[in-house]
């Protein structure tokens, strides 16, 4: 639907949101009783003539105002067609025709306009999200106020099953949130308390455990938020912003039909006059040949043409937005439909991000949970991201706590740490650390780390009393859903799925043969995956970049379509990227890209019927085979399969 008509629907609202509907309906009421007056009844004929002459009024009044509008600047379009083939039909007496073409017209207008209100609704549902108030505690107190008057740093206590009224981060209390209006989720996630040192954290710097998103749904337990953005600014307003300015983004169809259109309805007009004049070559009457003129009008205007594409590219984002996934416009709907090929960034992406232990191995008979013990007590010293993460996972894994008996904890730059544990050396690092360190390290211990590092491990040695008594490895793992996400990409028919890394090429094989990759590039620079991309649209002619919109953001700029990952609380994932998956799930990437292919398919069912049914009309109205009533009922039956036809989207669901 097009903004002029909006205007001037909002400017006419008679009987409220409905007014061009029931304008359409009264325009049909007026036309049966004047038909059913005139030929079923002996009433004199001005009552008939009076009907049709309100069913004229009701069934033009919108589309008169728009042609109007629209011919004060120069230019013609559909509307103008039919209003002209209207007065076309009034002019030979044909009062029925006309106002069965105004009918259906207006009502195939007035249905376009419902379904592109509907599809818009359903992500315009969005903005009712954010409630009204919030609950701040301020020196101690609690007091209700106008979510206008939330400041950033503000704490809001959210109760039990209600609204979270502000972006922010949990600082009291844990609780399960309903995060579907936003990411489209269906399962609550987990929120957890962070501890709060004063400063205030930056959203996109805290671990999404934490973040808590305005118009999500608090569980059963309380919680204290502290305010880190403003309504205006948050994840629910930008998401609504972006889908306001979608529509402007027009599809590469959209803009080929558009271009049709400018050159067809003058040609249309052209072609109308000169039939008007048949009378002059061929024996009829000009009565007859104006009525030839104006039913070739009727059968040649490309109103389902028009109406083919932008109700069905706005029916697949609104499905999109539904399920927790942006996409910016026509142009990325359509391109994501077309891709054989998508390039994925590795951490984070199609792995956890995180590093996890993959593996304990104690050497020389040493008990196990005695090196664990030891390996805790010098790791939970160390503020080293692996050591953390080290700690973490032996904690977790083996139920213990550490108990403070190492000390004197060194960091040995790019090598690992010394300490010391029950007055002995301990050395936790590489084999350049034990060399140094004068540690054998033996051809057994040298043949355990290659097969680990050959399958992607990050590998360290541990010595004690100066001998090697065991090693740890960890390794950022493959995300649970990634090798079915991947499989149910290749059998949609995505050819060719590409990891690009700047880990070691090892870690990004071993990830690759553990989810199904087709091929991976390791040791990447941000500038070398620019290359990689340039490389891959020579080969595949056009590529999807999968990643966070952050460290990727030249490489996805580069590619046909960009698909930011988590995108919800980050802003520079939102801009940057033509799509956006606003949970952190993969598996989201089979459905967004079965939408967009549904939706090209629709597309292209639609202007085959919209071209199809005015290619059959117009020879056949130009050499007199069918009057106007038929010509009508085809012409605008064929908008309404088409405005149904792209309805269908908002009800798709991946196979």
């Amino acid at each position: 639907m097009n903004n002029n008509h909006e205007k001037i629907h909002q400017h006419n609202q008679i009987f409220g949101k409905k007014t061009e509907l029931y304008f359409a309906i009264l325009s049909g009421v007026f036309l049966s009783i004047g038909f059913l007056v005139e030929k079923a009844t002996e009433f004199p004929n001005w009552i008939p003539s009076l009907c049709y002459l309100f069913a004229y009024f009701f069934g033009g009044y919108f589309i008169s105002i728009e042609a109007f509008q629209k011919l004060t600047k120069g230019g013609f379009d559909i509307d103008f067609l039919m209003i002209a083939a209207a007065v076309g039909a009034a002019y030979i007496g044909s009062w029925p025709e006309g106002a069965l073409l105004l009918f259906l017209f207006s009502l195939g207008h007035a249905l376009e306009s419902h379904a592109m209100n509907k599809a818009k609704k359903s992500i315009e549902a969005l903005g009712h999200l954010s409630p009204k108030s919030a609950v701040v505690k301020r020196n101690g107190k609690l007091e209700e106020i106008a979510i206008e008057e939330l400041k950033i740093g503000d704490v809001i206590v959210v109760k039990p099953n209600t609204k979270i009224a502000a972006d922010g981060v949990v600082i009291s209390g844990s609780s399960s949130v309903n995060q579907a209006p936003i990411t489209g989720e269906s399962m609550p996630v987990d929120k957890t308390f962070m501890a709060f040192s004063g400063n205030l954290p930056k959203l996109n710097e805290v671990d999404k455990k934490h973040i808590v998103f305005t118009g999500t749904i608090n569980g059963d337990h309380m919680l204290e938020v502290i305010v880190l953005k403003l309504s205006m600014d948050s994840s629910v307003s930008r998401l609504i912003k972006m889908v306001s300015e979608v529509e402007a983004q027009k599809s590469p169809t959209q803009r080929l039909t558009l271009k049709f259109e400018k050159w067809y309805v003058p040609i249309v007009i052209l072609v109308v006059f000169l039939l008007c004049f048949a009378y002059l070559i061929i024996d009829e009457s000009f009565e007859e040949s104006l009525y030839r003129a104006i039913t070739v009008l009727v059968a040649a205007s490309p109103c389902a043409l028009a109406i083919s594409t932008p109700s069905a590219v706005l029916s697949g984002i609104a499905r999109a937005a539904q399920k927790g996934v942006l996409i910016k416009g026509g142009k990325a709907l359509e391109d994501l439909g077309s891709i054989t090929s998508i390039a994925f960034d590795k951490t984070g992406t199609l792995t956890e991000g995180k590093p996890k232990l993959t593996n304990v191995i104690p050497f020389l008979n040493y008990d196990e949970i005695a090196f664990v013990k030891l390996v805790l007590e010098v790791e939970s010293l160390s503020n080293h991201p692996l050591a953390k993460a080290i700690a973490h996972d032996i904690k977790t894994q083996y139920q213990i706590v550490p108990q403070n008996k190492a000390s004197d904890v060194k960091a040995m730059h790019g090598m690992g740490v010394k300490a010391f544990y029950n007055a002995d050396e301990v050395f936790i690092g590489n084999v350049k650390l034990m060399h140094i360190s004068n540690i054998e390290v033996t051809e057994h211990v040298i043949s355990k780390m290659g097969n680990l590092l050959d399958n992607g491990h990050t590998v360290m040695l541990v010595a004690y009393q100066h001998q090697i008594i065991g090693l740890i490895s960890v390794m950022d793992t493959p995300r649970k859903s990634a090798a079915s996400t991947l499989r149910k990409l290749k059998e949609i028919g995505i050819k060719h799925m590409i990891m690009l890394t700047g880990d070691h090429q090892n870690v990004g094989d071993a990830i690759g043969r553990q989810i199904g990759l087709t091929e991976v590039k390791g040791n990447l620079l941000p500038e070398d995956k620019v290359e990689a991309i340039k490389t891959l649209l020579q080969r595949d002619k056009k590529i999807a970049m999968v990643g966070d919109g952050v460290n990727d953001a030249p490489a996805m700029a580069l590619s046909t379509v960009s698909v930011a990952m988590g995108a919800a609380g980050s802003d520079v994932a939102l801009e940057t990227a033509d799509v956006a998956l606003m949970s952190d799930k993969i598996e989201r990437l089979p459905f967004v890209i079965g939408l967009s292919r549904a939706s090209k398919r629709i597309i292209k069912q639609n202007i085959f019927i919209s071209l199809g049914v005015v290619v059959l009309l117009v020879p056949v109205t130009i050499l007199g085979l069918t009057n106007i009533g038929l010509a009508v009922i085809f012409h605008e039956g064929s908008t309404l399969v088409v405005v149904l036809n792209a309805l269908r989207l908002l009800r798709y669901e991946t196979n």
